[in-house]
């Protein structure tokens, strides 16, 4: 972990990383890839120590209150955020000058903000992003090694509902030969169904990979899953998009299933994070 003083926080569709790498370790992870030229070892996570400052001067200034998205590219909950709050310390200025919130992660250690998501839901609108991969909670030890499995996850997604918090799952990646299943999909979406998720982000059913990103992959299969890399080579040589064989079968039963429920699903999904509501959001309390 190293500190540094960022020149700007809020992207221009107004999203913030307060971090830059990670150490959950998820084997697959398109972060990891040279495109983002990060000049640090992935581990060693980047904390933009003055992010609090520019948020308030930044939220100060907006004419317009509307929806600040964290969790894109690097996860708000650390493991070094249980000591740093660097999360929690901009969640207190979101809450208190009337944005609404969208936040993804894998980490159970949302629950440590709940008053703040609560409170943010209460004044605007407040949404939680979980990702699932695996209902198998030993693979997902293995592809997602240093943060909470899928139970736990599907228990803070239960949490949410029960405070009236809308939710969306990520159900992304599915690789191949691994967890790229009907199985596994079918698992995940009742999962999903039982927590009363608002929508899903699906993203292809299947996996990405790229320079970095995919050496790091394939260390990670020879180690866990050994062959699967000379397989993936012969089918997929340095492809970037990665379809599992049922890709087809998983997409279409999803997105049926998400029709049934009323469920959102992908461009859905990314409407709904954008839109700001002043006051209790709609939908999730009446719809479950």
């Amino acid at each position: 972990m190293h500190f540094m003083d960022a020149k700007g926080i809020l992207s221009a569709q107004n999203g913030m990383n307060l971090y830059r790498g990670c150490t959950h370790g998820c084997i697959y992870c398109d972060a990891r890839s040279t495109c983002y030229q990060m000049k640090h070892d992935f581990e060693d996570v980047e904390v933009k120590q003055n992010a609090p400052e520019l948020l308030e001067k930044a939220l100060s200034h907006k004419r317009k209150r509307c929806m600040i998205g964290t969790g894109a590219m690097s996860d708000p909950y650390q493991h070094c955020e249980k000591d740093l709050k660097l999360t929690r310390r901009c969640l207190e200025i979101i809450e208190r000058y009337g944005f609404g919130l969208a936040i993804q992660t894998k980490s159970d250690m949302i629950l440590r903000d709940l008053d703040l998501l609560r409170s943010i839901n209460r004044k605007a609108k407040c949404v939680v992003q979980i990702t699932l991969t695996t209902a198998d909670d030993r693979l997902c030890r293995i592809v997602e090694p240093a943060v909470c499995p899928t139970s736990r996850r599907v228990e803070v997604l239960s949490i949410m509902k029960d405070e009236g918090i809308p939710t969306v799952v990520w159900l992304t990646p599915f690789l191949p030969y691994i967890n790229g299943t009907m199985d596994n999909a079918a698992a995940l979406f009742e999962a999903c169904t039982a927590a009363g998720v608002k929508g899903i982000m699906l993203f292809g059913a299947g996996l990405t990979l790229r320079e970095g990103d995919r050496e790091y992959f394939y260390r990670k299969i020879d180690e866990h899953f050994p062959g699967l890399k000379k397989r993936y080579v012969r089918e997929f040589g340095d492809a970037y998009e990665i379809p599992c064989p049922e890709s087809g079968r998983i997409i279409t039963m999803l997105k049926d299933e998400c029709r049934k429920r009323s469920m959102l699903i992908d461009s859905g999904v990314f409407s709904y994070l954008r839109e700001y509501t002043e006051g209790k959001p709609a939908g999730q309390l009446e719809l479950f």
